[in-house]
């Protein structure tokens, strides 16, 4: 019987050589750390770079020759060496705003229910909170949150960021804020396709610099329509906000929009539902509230489809003023709205941690298709 060990094949593959390299299998670390000896028989793996190398043929032989000739003849190994390819992993897969750690959608079932004021608000008091925050007006149609930060004039410069040409947002009240609406003239409608509303939102994300974001939020038109699937198939969304009234025309509505975003299909969680217009109160009666459009209606609907009510935002004479002057009332903290909207920023940042510890990371949504 022949003393082997596993130093003797070392030494003996120590003698063949790579093609045009000059190197030894060996020095090139191709022997793998699994040679095993029983009795005169010999096995062992060679990993090579690629599995379509073009010498693994000529090498393993060598190596065969090199264990018959430098130390046996009676060993048996032709058919004992293993090849291996070096296992590469796979590259990352491209992400849109990699800088961005939360991606929230705001959403409403109906028009008129005040979705952009509380998204622009809700941005405000989150800035206010120190978190690094924008906000992409994604209604295409009826873009409002220029309007709503006093910059329908602005123009979003471009400036050079690495190898492209990318949109700077327009910065205010420590919101990064972008719209359609700055690249439009605000007296024309957009006479658009449903294709050209959807290559514009794209455009919107994905040629924009936004930077380092704790949150972006994204007020979608009402409804549902091509923009959301546009959304969740371009960005993964952490989370959708609903934004609801309370009377019932306005909650069936919204029972739809979070039908749609808890769907199979598309599988977005929902943080919670933000009941706005929950009441009337005089500025100058500040305990008198008037339940003008029903009473907790969104609270109700909240407690039965088992999500969390965000937030009850009362109408104050102030909110709408503040829309239409460009100054979000949640810049005056001490006030009424300014406190539900600090609470609604609070509540939104722990319904995001408690999403983000009990689920896996969200994924963009592949295909949305009608059909079964």
């Amino acid at each position: 019987m022949i003393n082997l060990y596993p130093k003797l094949i070392i030494d003996a593959l120590e003698k063949v050589r790579y093609p045009g390299t000059g190197k030894n299998l060996v020095e090139m670390g191709m022997i793998e750390d699994d040679i095993r000896i029983e009795a005169n028989k010999v096995s062992f793996s060679i990993v090579f770079e690629k599995p379509n190398d073009p010498f693994i043929k000529s090498v393993v032989k060598a190596a065969e020759t090199a264990i018959l000739t430098y130390i046996d003849e009676g060993i048996e190994i032709k058919g004992n060496i293993r090849v291996k390819t070096k296992q590469t992993p796979p590259p990352e897969p491209f992400r849109l705003l990699p800088d961005v750690k939360n991606i929230i959608a705001v959403s409403s079932g109906k028009g008129g229910v005040g979705k952009s004021t509380v998204a622009a608000n809700l941005a405000v008091s989150l800035a206010q909170s120190g978190y690094k925050v924008g906000l992409l007006d994604a209604d295409i149609f009826g873009p409002s949150i220029p309007k709503m930060f006093d910059e329908e004039e602005a123009r979003p410069i471009l400036e050079k960021i690495g190898e492209r040409d990318l949109i700077i947002p327009i910065e205010k009240y420590g919101v990064k804020i972008l719209s359609i609406g700055f690249f439009v003239n605000k007296t024309e409608a957009l006479v658009w396709r449903g294709t050209m509303a959807s290559n514009a939102l794209k455009q919107l994300i994905a040629d924009a610099y936004w930077g380092e974001l704790d949150y972006f939020l994204i007020d979608l038109p009402p409804g549902t329509s091509d923009i959301h699937l546009t959304l969740v198939q371009t960005l993964p969304v952490t989370g959708v906000i609903v934004v609801t009234t309370p009377q019932e025309v306005a909650l069936a509505d919204a029972r739809k929009s979070i039908s749609m975003f808890t769907g199979e299909k598309i599988n977005v969680p929902v943080l919670g539902l933000i009941e706005n217009m929950a009441w009337f109160t005089p500025a100058e009666l500040p305990e008198n509230k008037y339940y003008l459009f029903g009473k907790e209606g969104g609270k109700r609907l909240a407690e039965e489809l088992q999500i969390p009510l965000l937030g009850q935002i009362p109408i104050v004479q102030s909110v709408c003023e503040g829309g239409d002057t460009g100054k979000p009332v949640a810049l005056n903290e001490n006030s009424i709205t300014g406190l539900a909207f600090q609470d609604l920023a609070r509540q939104t940042v722990e319904q995001v941690n408690f999403r983000n510890e009990n689920r896996a990371a969200s994924q963009c949504v592949r295909v949305v298709t009608g059909k079964n």
